[in-house]
């Protein structure tokens, strides 16, 4: 079981990332909610505890992955190795404007099997926060889905916390019907809202920022904020005004700009702060990671 002391639980999958350096490749390790943890705890004082529930296997990539996770102080233990599959893997490229293409090696990986039995689903009754994406519901079986979604409104019914990004990529689900019905379900059980306008227009339809707001309140989120790229995040909450945020002074990689703002804004509201302050952590966050090549960039640069 996880520690009750933990502050934040992030589920997903973490990959090998192959990045184009010239002729070669460099690798390291990323995938959206991995992302946001690691960002989290980042800016937690150490005491405060951030994990991370996947599955991994036991090759070489996946004792990296294990590597960087314990150097960014992340939570280690609620991991599990499967002997019979692998970490997936992603290769990643960049345009002259920071634009992303990417490649997959992930449909038999690891993480695919999580939910599947009892264990993975009593990690969450420690956690103070859980945090999970549609990449995570994507990934895993039909029946893993329903067994996760139906812990976590039992958990949200005896005090914890759900914050969720909806991430849409439509490559990882049947077809949108499928990922509408099971994000919507996501929505409506909902704590802390963390979407972005494009994903959400993408999927739902809807025109624009403000019709995507009055679906989401719509549907009980209460707090959060819609990401709108360089214009910045727009509060979830109807009762607070939308800020000033200033675009980033360069952009080189826009690689993990929404995980980013995810873990500054959840490590800003566990410290306390409010939402308005909240957002204004995610988005220089998000301005700072996009100005560097990688989805997790070096501790040192601020």
């Amino acid at each position: 079981m996880t520690d009750p002391k933990m502050q934040l639980l992030s589920i997903g999958e973490a990959m090998a990332e192959l990045r184009s350096a010239g002729p070669a490749f460099a690798v390291g390790f990323a995938g959206d909610t991995f992302n946001t943890a690691v960002y989290c705890r980042r800016l937690l004082p150490p005491a405060m505890q951030v994990g991370y529930l996947t599955h991994v296997g036991t090759d070489p990539l996946s004792d990296g992955f294990l590597a960087l996770a314990r150097a960014e102080g992340i939570g280690t233990s609620a991991i599990t190795r499967d002997p019979l599959h692998n970490i997936g893997i992603y290769s990643v490229q960049t345009d002259r404007a920071g634009e992303r293409s990417f490649h997959y090696w992930r449909s038999t990986s690891a993480a695919r099997q999580l939910f599947q039995g009892a264990a993975d689903l009593a990690v969450l009754d420690g956690a103070e926060r859980i945090f999970l994406s549609a990449i995570t519901l994507a990934i895993i079986a039909p029946e893993a889905r329903e067994a996760l979604l139906d812990r976590l409104a039992t958990l949200r019914a005896t005090g914890t916390a759900i914050a969720f990004d909806s991430n849409y990529r439509p490559r990882l689900w049947p077809d949108a019907e499928t990922a509408r019905d099971w994000i919507r379900r996501m929505w409506r059980m909902t704590d802390v809202a963390l979407a972005s306008v494009d994903d959400e227009q993408a999927l739902f339809g809807d025109a624009d920022a403000s019709a995507v707001l009055d679906r989401l309140r719509g549907d009980g989120c209460r707090e959060g904020a819609l990401k709108c790229g360089a214009r910045g995040p727009v509060p979830v909450a109807p009762n607070i005004s939308p800020g000033s945020f200033a675009p980033a002074a360069q952009v080189v990689d826009t690689t993990a700009a929404g995980d980013s703002f995810n873990g500054a804004y959840l490590a800003a509201r566990i410290l306390g702060h409010d939402e308005v302050a909240a957002m204004d952590w995610g988005h220089r966050m998000a301005a700072t990671v996009i100005g560097q090549p990688g989805a997790i960039i070096p501790r040192n640069i601020r």
